[in-house]
């Protein structure tokens, strides 16, 4: 006997009690493999052009120039002519896998990573470009015939959606989904190569693209089943750190002879089954919230058999906007009925296993929708219920361009469970964009790629907010950039009490570029924020008038500052550069404070510095 639970705080909460007692979730099993570069055992025959260091850094002026320090855990390659560059292989070969690194470029070079030795996701210092190309940073390179037309032998490459690379010396996160060429007992290819999703710098910049045949400088001609992870080191200075692979080898569970019944009404109390008579009953081929049913409340009882094809670790989880769900497999418990939805991980034998899912649908508004997703150690997360449920619901974005909105107003929210109520966004056309916080007269971040979506602000009733597009660079929790220290030492100011802040707006340039204006302290401070040309960064000039003495200005925080050259820093396990230009005499202090470290100036009419992205 089945019985579905009861939907008020008290009765769902023994409902969910008793779900785990008997389902109690299994912890999750990873097959996440790190690589420990600790040496280059990982890689077949590597040339010596490739070693392993404890750090690296690049010179913004110095082309294809890298400079190691001894140690592990970074993987490096700089070719020379004594050393000439060669492609690195993994020993091991891989089908499906999803692929995390991150990877740091020299200036004006070049490199790429070949899905088994064959599909290139191009790697390049494409700092200061605006429009992408195949060759560009994130690209899927272009495939090559020398047998088409003269300017038409490169074809099937795709730029990446948004050009969100960052500058040669800083960490860049790469994250590849890749799904394998099918092929048929006898060899013959039924499915081509994929990429899934291929995600940089936290943005998505490439999803369900087809790959046709190898990219050009492919190992060989011939696609296969599996093949090694391929680095190009014949074109220039890179290193990698932070490699995990996630190999994909678990076929997909099946689901079958499914059957569903259909039951009017809330369901506030618990229900047998066996005596309610259902409104609607019958056979479907696919697990679907989409049945037609006319009622704003009802409840769905799903039945079937669950094909497992390997035994181990299966996670579930169930998606209901609107509603609730419950999941037993194989005659045990494996998620609670949770609203909204909820998760659980159960070891199943192979075989064929009875299944049930109960949905209900209680919330009026709501549209009917139900997702099951399974996934685990070895086999990728995929939806097994209807794929197109809920696709349909999702409101269209609401995207705010810089050429046409240059200066944007709204809530803006950021780590730490912080909204930030008086933001004021400002794009360019180079693609690079930062958030001023009025109520503190402070950077909040920055960001490379598209410019603002205003989706949850403008859709429907709206929440008053936004969000920027691109790759983020976050500036910690606002505070005021301007401080009075007793000593160097002093803890920073974290609001504006006792500051005298009050903020007086911004007036505009006639390329509609804001000067924030305030005071504080007893200062009155203009703030002018400057793209930098070609979008390399920020440079940002504060005046101060009726300055007393005293004041400081906090340039940066992070977890690590490292100077690499006079007045030029890099911030925050090289996420980005910080140049002091005019500082009239001033000397910079590096100082510990709470576990990080913080960049202070003593300012007293003017500092000018720029922010390298």
């Amino acid at each position: 006997m089945f019985r579905l639970f009861c939907l008020s705080p008290v009765v769902w909460l023994a409902a969910a009690a008793c779900w785990v007692l008997l389902a109690m979730p299994l912890p999750a099993k990873s097959q996440v493999k790190a690589i420990p570069l600790t040496d280059l055992s990982f890689f077949r025959n590597p040339g010596k052009s490739w070693q392993i260091a404890g750090d690296v850094n690049a010179t913004l002026s110095s082309p294809n120039t890298l400079q190691v320090r001894n140690g592990t855990g970074i993987l490096v390659n700089v070719p020379t002519k004594k050393k000439p560059g060669t492609d690195l292989l993994s020993v091991a070969e891989y089908g499906d896998l999803d692929l995390e690194l991150e990877y740091m470029m020299a200036a004006g070079s070049n490199s790429g990573i070949y899905l088994q030795g064959l599909y290139e996701v191009q790697l390049a210092d494409s700092w200061g470009e605006t429009q992408s190309t195949a060759a560009s940073n994130g690209g899927i390179y272009e495939r090559w015939d020398e047998k088409r037309p003269k300017g038409q032998q490169g074809y099937e490459g795709y730029a990446a959606r948004q050009q969100v690379g960052r500058a040669p010396g800083l960490w860049q996160h790469l994250k590849i989904s890749f799904q394998a060429p099918r092929f048929d007992a006898s060899g013959k290819k039924m499915e081509n190569a994929r990429m899934l999703r291929v995600e940089l710098n936290g943005v998505v910049i490439h999803e369900q693209v087809e790959l046709f045949g190898p990219t050009r400088g492919a190992l060989q001609a011939e696609e296969k089943a599996t093949g090694p992870i391929r680095l190009q080191g014949d074109h220039g200075a890179v290193a990698f750190r932070n490699i995990t692979i996630n190999h994909f080898v678990r076929p997909r569970p099946e689901l079958s002879n499914l059957t569903y019944t259909i039951h009017k009404g809330r369901y506030d109390e618990k229900a047998d089954y066996s005596q309610l008579p259902p409104e609607a009953e019958g056979a479907t081929g696919t697990l679907t919230s989409n049945l037609e049913y006319k009622s704003n409340q009802f409840m769905v009882r799903f039945k079937g058999t669950l094909h497992i094809k390997a035994s181990g670790d299966y996670n579930f989880s169930t998606h209901t906007p609107g509603g609730a769900a419950a999941l037993r497999v194989n005659n045990k418990g494996v998620i609670p009925m949770r609203e909204k939805g909820g998760k659980g991980t159960i070891a199943l034998p192979q075989g064929e296993l009875p299944v049930e899912l109960l949905y209900t649908k209680y919330m009026d508004w709501a549209t009917p929708e139900l997702e099951l997703k399974v996934g685990g150690p070895g086999l990728r997360e995929f939806v097994i219920s209807d794929a197109e449920i809920g696709q349909a619901n999702s409101a269209d974005p609401i995207l705010v361009l810089a050429e046409e909105k240059p200066v944007l107003r709204s809530f803006m929210d950021i780590p730490g469970n912080t909204r930030v109520t008086h933001a004021v966004s400002v794009g360019s056309p180079t693609q690079l964009h930062y958030t001023y916080d009025l109520n503190h007269g402070t950077l909040v971040q920055l960001w490379r790629g598209g410019f603002i979506e205003a989706t949850p602000m403008w859709h429907d009733r709206g929440d008053g907010s936004s969000r920027p597009l691109g790759s983020v660079q976050y500036f910690g929790k606002p505070a005021l950039t301007l401080a009075r220290l007793n000593n160097e030492q002093a803890t920073w100011v974290a609001d504006t009490t006792g500051s005298g802040f009050r903020q007086k707006g911004y007036r505009l340039s006639k390329n509609d570029q804001p000067t924030f204006l305030y005071q504080a302290f007893g200062a009155s401070v203009e703030d002018a924020i400057r793209v930098l040309e070609k979008g390399l960064g920020l440079q940002r000039e504060l005046t101060l008038q009726h300055a007393g003495a005293g004041l400081y200005v906090r340039l940066a925080e992070g977890m690590n500052i490292e100077e690499v050259s006079k007045g030029l820093y890099l911030i925050d396990d090289k996420s980005y550069y910080l140049r002091i230009e005019e500082a009239g005499g001033a000397k910079p202090i590096v100082r510990n404070m709470a576990g990080k470290q913080e960049l202070l100036l003593p300012v007293r009419e003017k500092l000018i510095y720029s922010i390298l992205f």
